[in-house]
């Protein structure tokens, strides 16, 4: 099992390898309850091949939300890289920390 993360980023990087393993499970666990899609599929879930924080507000041990931005490679059909820029929402309750939403932004 994978260990309850401490951090927003620590949730951002742990949910990063989640949609490498194509773990729905995981996914849907850390997603926020008010935010979570009632269904997720990742059949054409893309080949994710590394992830970039770019910034950090908050998100620490003792924060209540926080807000990481990052970057995602990915393959794409044709064999190029593609990248997922964005930044999300995160916020913790009764010690867990959750992810809210987030912002897709041009490259």
């Amino acid at each position: 099992m994978t260990p309850e993360p401490r951090t927003a980023s620590e949730l951002m990087r742990s949910r990063f390898e989640a949609f490498r393993r194509a773990d729905v499970e995981w996914l849907r666990r850390t997603w926020h309850p008010s935010t979570r899609p009632t269904s997720l599929s990742l059949e054409d879930n893309p080949r994710w091949r590394g992830l970039q924080i770019v910034d950090v507000v908050a998100g620490g041990e003792d924060d209540r939300d926080g807000i990481v931005e990052f970057r995602a490679t990915y393959r794409l059909p044709d064999g190029g890289i593609g990248v997922l820029h964005e930044r999300s929402g995160f916020v913790r309750e009764d010690g867990r920390w959750f992810y809210l939403d987030g912002d897709l932004l041009p490259e």
